[in-house]
């Protein structure tokens, strides 16, 4: 069973992949993660990511490709992969597909992890930090105890981190929209998304994403 997760930041992509991964015993493939390890390992594929990072250019889409195609063929991947951050763009899309068709590792499915954008505000622009001993809150999911106190240590200072604000978070979501929507199409067009809504509790979402891949087995 092969697989590509999607799903926008904050709509519970990595709670998914670890039942997926669990439930089917297939490698969770995140293209950072392999990245590091090609270029820790200095592979071909590796080095050549590496010389461009260093630089501070962009890996061109050949090299990440080729990276990929690398980590699919190895052992553990024989009864299936589940990828998540790759690709990122069409050619990317066309290019996984060769790779599939020349290792025989064709996708078997493309989950789409659906919440809207204005709820995934909510939830990544909600966190907030003590300042004296760095204890998480959430203003819908995870408030203090007793408002504007820290369970922990007491304290009364609390901030949001720059990337945790809501301009920012906006940003991040409206490129991610951007970058996902062309993909959706495609993979629709190919016939092998399956869109899950993940406003739900994770259960139900779980419970869903299983009975897709139930079907696919």
């Amino acid at each position: 069973m092969n697989l590509f997760l999607m799903g926008l930041p904050g709509a519970g992509k990595g709670t998914q992949a670890e039942f997926i991964t669990e439930r089917y015993q297939i490698p969770h493939i995140s293209t950072g993660d392999i990245f590091r390890a090609a270029i820790k390992n200095q592979t071909p594929m590796g080095l050549k990511a590496q010389s461009y990072i260093d630089k501070g250019d962009l890996v061109p889409d050949d090299v990440t490709c080729g990276i990929v195609a690398d980590r699919l063929q190895q052992a553990d991947t024989a009864n299936g992969y589940l990828l998540d951050g790759f690709p990122r763009n069409l050619a990317q899309a066309e290019q996984l597909k060769l790779i599939g068709t020349q290792l025989n590792r064709q996708l078997s499915a493309v989950i789409n992890i659906d919440v809207a954008p204005s709820v995934l505000e909510e939830r990544l622009s909600g966190r907030f930090i003590c300042k004296n001993c760095g204890a998480t809150y959430h203003k819908l999911y995870n408030q203090p105890k007793v408002a504007g106190t820290c369970d922990v240590c007491g304290g009364h200072v609390f901030y949001q981190r720059s990337d945790d604000k809501p301009a920012t978070v906006k940003n991040r979501l409206k490129v991610n929209v951007e970058m996902n929507t062309p993909l959706l199409d495609y993979y629709q067009t190919e016939h092998l998304l399956h869109t899950v809504n993940g406003d739900q509790a994770i259960p139900t979402v779980t419970k869903e994403i299983n009975q897709i891949l139930n079907n696919l087995s």
